[in-house]
């Protein structure tokens, strides 16, 4: 425990996540006070993970808040020194897009944001945005492109192709560099593409669902190439972003971009007697990779772990928890 973290007071939303849970993980470990919200903190499922964490017992404390109350984050950022915000929806069958995805993302960060710029203690709150805004923008993503922080993704564009999720994750925090700018509120944002590793909560998240799927006796892999990055460098980054003084802006976090052929190949690698799909989705070319700027995860000094050693994680922490077995 570092003396200058000792006594320091922070704020995580939505702490029972699969990334929050993390950052709340490492908070602790670096012996920060941790005030998390969650939206009921009488159901087990959302809490006893958080309450078996190192620590938790003398430095954790959990407040009932939900994203779409105004007001409900006032008392809990209050004495806060940053803020995490890190609470916001990601499933993908969503059936109406604006009240289950759009909303609670927009007026969640809106809430969060508000309430911060009521505290002067505050000095930095840090937004878990996605690659979701920063990556479409109608420009081709193809192996000689690199996507930076200076890419901000198109909503419209977006909303043509029934993207709800990106729409949400983009109007968010397009909503909080507004109030933040508005507020004067020093705001850092994290932007990862798909979040993989270890589960410390016991529910399924949505993206170890996207590698549960495949060793679940898909028939076929999806024709797609995402980034993908780990959990733990995720948690990290989120604390050097609020502890390193100079940080700013957006910081994306991709470890690699990869087809799902590779994820097929790489899991046959590690696991050969696994059934795993064999074809692709359809039969058209294979949607192509592209890369990521490293730099300003480089500048938070985060070493990337390495996408086959993040797969094996992910696969041995999906089984131990039971959601497959071999």
């Amino acid at each position: 425990m570092s003396s200058s973290t000792a006594g320091k007071v922070v704020c995580v939303t939505g702490g029972s996540g699969y990334i929050a849970t993390w950052i709340v993980k490492l908070l602790l470990a670096r012996g920060y006070t941790v005030k998390a919200t969650v939206r009921d903190p009488n159901n087990p499922q959302k809490t006893e993970h958080l309450r078996a964490l190192d620590g938790a017992s003398e430095r954790l404390q959990l407040f009932k808040a939900n994203l779409l109350e105004e007001g409900s984050f006032d008392s809990v950022v209050d004495g806060c020194d940053g803020v995490f915000h890190t609470a916001s929806p990601f499933y993908h069958d969503v059936k109406d897009p604006q009240a289950e995805l759009i909303d609670p993302a927009v007026n969640g960060t809106l809430n969060v944001l508000n309430a911060c710029a009521k505290i002067p203690s505050i000095k930095r709150v840090v937004l878990t945005s996605s690659i979701a805004a920063v990556a479409f923008n109608g420009k081709p993503r193809t192996p000689d492109v690199t996507v930076d922080e200076t890419w901000f993704t198109d909503p419209e564009i977006c909303k043509q192709s029934k993207l709800w999720y990106v729409v949400s994750k983009t109007l968010a925090e397009d909503a909080a560099w507004k109030v933040a700018k508005e507020k004067g509120l020093d705001m850092v944002t994290i932007n990862p593409a798909m979040v993989i590793g270890p589960l410390l909560q016991p529910t399924l998240n949505t993206s170890a669902a996207a590698i549960l799927c495949l060793l679940k006796g898909a028939q076929t892999f999806p024709n797609s190439s995402f980034g993908w990055v780990n959990v733990k460098d995720v948690a990290n980054a989120h604390i050097q972003a609020f502890e390193v003084p100079s940080a700013s802006g957006r910081h994306c976090l991709v470890e690699r971009v990869a087809h799902y052929s590779e994820i097929v190949k790489i899991l046959h690698e590690l696991y050969p007697d696994f059934n795993l799909p064999e074809k692709c989705a359809d039969d058209k070319p294979y949607v192509p990779t592209y890369q990521v700027s490293r730099e300003k995860a480089k500048s938070l000094g985060i070493d990337f772990t390495p996408f086959e050693v993040s797969l094996k994680e992910t696969v041995e922490s999906l089984k131990e928890k039971g959601f497959v077995d071999f």
